[in-house]
């Protein structure tokens, strides 16, 4: 089983994991039959993460981690709602995770589907899509609003930068959604990091760490 961490030494492992991937050189840890008998009966994973479903960001594979590592939450667009908020809470409360990790990412459906729904002749989306993706809009709209106001071309939306303001929604959605998750990041007892991963590249790039070292939140 996983040793008690501290948030910041949970983050640190899966930023070597991460690299490690990146190189080419994964250590595919924990992923043989002596790991599962060893967590049959129990799990102490070093992090939840919730992320987007999307088949190319698959949690265990990109940090180079295995069974029993993390608690993996997704939907598409990593969106927060009562079911993910329930899992996440669990994993902080019951199993005493030090980090949730918010991974996002470039190339995300769910980011371009918000975009095209702000085009006057946008198609409509199928009722339960819409209602998945309609909490990125706001983030499609302040990125248009930047764009203008920079007197940049607005026609076409930045979706990276929308992607990068809806990682920063969902980390404020998280807390402001529960007094249990934010009360253990205050207390330092737990870590908060909203990443974005690029696929071509295979990184995973903090853009909001909150309780562990060196917290950021960038523009």
């Amino acid at each position: 089983m996983t040793d008690a961490l501290t948030p910041a030494q949970a983050w640190q492992r899966m930023q070597e994991g991460n690299a490690r991937f990146v190189a080419g050189n994964p250590n595919h840890p924990h992923q043989d039959v002596e790991r599962r008998h060893e967590i049959a009966g129990a799990q102490r994973p070093t992090a939840a993460l919730f992320g987007c479903s999307d088949s190319r960001l698959a949690a265990e594979i990109i940090f180079d981690m295995g069974l029993g590592d993390l608690f993996v939450v997704r939907n598409a667009g990593q969106v927060t709602g009562e079911s993910i908020m329930g899992s996440l809470e669990y994993a902080v409360d019951v199993l005493e995770v030090p980090l949730i990790v918010v991974l996002g990412h470039d190339s995300c459906g769910a980011v371009g589907a918000a975009i095209d729904s702000l085009h006057p002749d946008a198609p409509l989306l199928a009722p339960a899509i819409w209602r998945q993706v309609s909490p990125i809009v706001p983030a499609a709209r302040r990125a248009r609003q930047e764009q203008i106001e920079r007197g940049d071309d607005a026609s076409e939306i930045d979706a990276w930068r929308v992607g990068q303001l809806h990682l920063r929604d969902t980390i404020t959605a998280v807390l402001h959604s529960s007094e249990l998750i934010s009360d253990a990041v205050a207390s330092g007892r737990l870590g908060l990091v909203g990443a974005n991963y690029r696929l071509a590249e295979g990184t995973a790039v903090p853009d909001v760490t909150l309780g562990v070292a060196g917290d950021t939140a960038t523009d």
